[in-house]
């Protein structure tokens, strides 16, 4: 990225993995952001720790930072030196006030370059299974902004000239909702065209009205359905039964908290929106690997050891992170058999060609203990952990006559951005799922929200470990997953979901 200069970046319609990736590269190299209120916060967790977040979301009802305002601080910014990332939900020039913008820009000399995104005119109907044109119903479509009163004297919008495209999209027009459908029949578009209002559109709250034009506006009063949605009016509208593809979903509507650590939050996240949930990614915890020198390493790895044995994939990855660092790799523990926690410590282990060989049944320190053969006195184990992790495993290890040596390889700590992030969204209250994956992620937790607005949520567990500091803390235990990994997690909860939908 060139300093000096300000990237107009389209972040896409909500859903944060349709940002492009020229705008995922500009987000990850920024020296500051400016972003919007509709854009996901999960996209933020892309950028720099060192860079500087403005948030001056705007929205119907009111303006974080008026519209001069947000030009002075790109320009200034720019002008300072630094890569600016202007982040805007959509497409920066499709009602985003990109072109007012770079405008202003140009007038200031600041050098710019726009970052197409997708625009959540065609992206969200197409999640509500509407395509904008087809050759059968569809040749001719408009894009409009509702946001203006229609009717009002002087409008700018042609409302009966849209009424005769084939596809009408409306973009920020709910609060004129009833003034929009009467003035479009009342140029002449049939009452019984079918419309779809779509609310939330490619994130899980998604939910879909679909009815006559006329009907529209009361079925929103009577539904509640409040801003962001996409009005669409058209025969294209009918397909929606049929190509309806991303609502109904096992999770669909749930919004899930995911607290672990900003490298590792993907992997449940993806899972979860897979299954029609919107996952809350924010990070309670980072990962700090402990430095070690070069000559301690190679002398604690010339020692014969019978076993080396992880808890965690992070323990793996900074094991190997140390190994590297000194010039030296996996072969240099190449007398000791490995062993793991579990299958997402063992899946660590494979991403760097090595196989484990042991896991215990169940993925807890009590039944690796148990269940590592070959245990006699002075068998010799090397134990790459976290620092302060639970004295369990290197306990019951001794008392079945092993020789056990700890090597803290990392240590857990808070992360305030995450911290942030929890904070905005428990302002909000429209969380419905906690999910728990570490012991230290539910002792932040506990640190940062009251208990009573955490059990008001369905919280779910990985393990019994993470569910007994949860009880600890106060915190009432809904669903405890049987296989003690991400994927089992889901599964867990997806199976609780559904037997409380099969109860109602």
């Amino acid at each position: 990225m060139k300093r000096g200069t300000v990237y107009l970046v389209g972040a896409g319609p909500g859903d944060p993995g349709l940002i492009t990736r020229r705008g995922l590269e500009v987000l990850r190299g920024a020296d500051v952001i400016v972003f919007d209120r509709l854009v996901s916060p999960e996209l933020l967790l892309e950028a720099r720790p060192d860079a500087r977040l403005h948030n001056v979301g705007k929205s119907s009802s009111g303006h974080s930072l008026p519209q001069e305002d947000i030009n002075r601080l790109l320009a200034e910014e720019a002008k300072a030196g630094r890569s600016v990332c202007r982040l805007k939900g959509g497409d920066p020039f499709l009602f985003g006030r990109g072109g007012e913008e770079a405008g202003y820009l140009a007038e200031q000399g600041v050098s710019f370059e726009v970052v197409p995104g997708v625009t959540s005119a065609l992206a969200v109907p197409a999640y509500a299974g509407i395509p904008a044109t087809d050759r059968r119903f569809a040749s001719t479509l408009a894009i409009a902004t509702g946001h203006e009163q229609a009717g009002k004297a002087g409008s700018d919008v042609d409302w009966a000239g849209l009424a005769r495209a084939d596809t009408l999209i409306v973009l920020m027009g709910v609060r004129n909702l009833a003034e929009i459908t009467r003035q479009l029949v009342a140029a002449g578009r049939p009452a019984s065209t079918p419309a779809a209002l779509i609310r939330w559109g490619t994130t899980g709250r998604q939910q879909s009205i679909i009815c006559d034009l006329s009907q529209v506006a009361d079925e929103a009063a009577r539904r509640a359905f409040a801003a962001p949605a996409i009005l669409v009016v058209g025969e294209v509208v009918r397909m929606a039964r049929q190509l309806c593809w991303f609502e109904g979903r096992p999770l669909q509507g749930l919004r899930v908290l995911v607290t672990r650590p900003r490298h590792q939050a993907s992997a449940l996240a993806d899972l979860l929106r897979e299954a029609g949930a919107e996952p809350v990614v924010c990070p309670l915890t980072r990962i700090d690997p402990i430095a070690v020198e070069a000559a301690r390493l190679s002398q604690l790895l010339g020692e014969r050891w019978d076993w080396l044995l992880f808890t965690s994939a992070n323990g793996v990855r900074c094991f190997g992170d140390l190994l590297w660092q000194a010039g030296l790799d996996w072969r240099s523990a190449a007398t000791a058999r490995l062993g793991v926690m579990g299958p997402g410590t063992a899946a660590e282990l494979e991403k760097r060609g090595l196989r484990a060989d042991f896991a215990p049944s169940r993925s807890v320190a009590e039944s690796l203990a148990a269940e590592l053969p070959g245990i006699s006195q002075g068998t010799s184990i090397l134990l790459a952990r976290a620092e302060g992790a639970r004295e369990a495993l290197p306990a019951l290890l001794r008392e079945r006559g092993a020789s056990v040596e700890v090597f803290p390889v990392y240590r857990t700590l808070p992360d305030q951005d995450g911290a942030e992030l929890l904070a905005a969204a428990l302002v909000a209250g429209d969380l419905d799922v906690i999910t728990l994956t570490s012991s230290s992620a539910v002792s932040r937790l506990a640190e940062l929200a009251t208990t009573d607005s955490l059990n008001r949520c369905t919280i779910a567990s990985i393990g019994p470990i993470t569910s007994a500091t949860a009880r600890e803390h106060g915190l009432r235990v809904d669903v405890e997953a049987e296989e003690h990994t991400i994927p089992g997690l889901v599964a867990a909860l997806t199976a609780y979901v559904a037997a409380r939908k099969g109860a109602e």
